[in-house]
């Protein structure tokens, strides 16, 4: 098995930055024209999972991509510390109330997963628990992939404990 901290994290030699920020104002300029007939037609969602350490740059993403859409028409959740109330629940609770209606676009900025992940770091949780989470969440996903023609992205940001390091530092020197 190959262990997250085994692979590479900064972009391929053969780009530079200014090709990337041109290719990425391209292709959200095709999101934003796409999201628009997304949200003429009401017969289909999408909920975009972004997943990464503090700094992976959740919310820059978000902002590139999404930035050029219809604001009304994407939606954006950054899943924190469950409440009191979501504590008194099932885990997916909270999750489901942000699930993208037919013609969104749902961005959740962390999510269901990290009922699973913080919980198993903090040993708050045991292997069966993660294996019966992972599979609500599976059923979860398929729920709204069928039952409400929603495509479900996941993405995770891999950032390597350097350029987190740095990045953290940078919050720190300029809030």
């Amino acid at each position: 098995m190959i262990q997250l901290n085994q692979i590479k994290s900064d972009a391929p030699q053969s780009l530079r930055k200014d090709q990337i920020v041109k290719r990425t104002e391209e292709l959200a300029k095709i999101i934003s024209d796409l999201q628009h007939i997304l949200y003429a037609q009401q017969k289909h969602s999408l909920l975009v999972i972004l997943q990464g350490m503090d700094a992976s740059g959740k919310d820059g993403t978000t902002q590139e991509v999404f930035g050029k859409c219809t604001p009304g028409a994407v939606k954006v959740y950054g899943f924190k510390k469950p409440t009191e109330e979501e504590m008194g629940h099932d885990f997916l609770w909270r999750v489901h109330k942000h699930a993208p209606e037919k013609g969104y676009i749902q961005v959740f900025n962390r999510s269901h997963y990290e009922d699973i992940l913080i919980q198993r770091v903090h040993g708050w949780i045991d292997m069966d628990r993660v294996e019966k989470r992972m599979a609500a969440i599976n059923a979860f996903e398929e729920l709204l992939t069928f039952d409400n023609n929603t495509t479900v992205l996941k993405f995770y940001l891999h950032i390597s404990e350097a350029r987190q390091l740095e990045k953290l530092q940078e919050r720190i020197d300029d809030p």
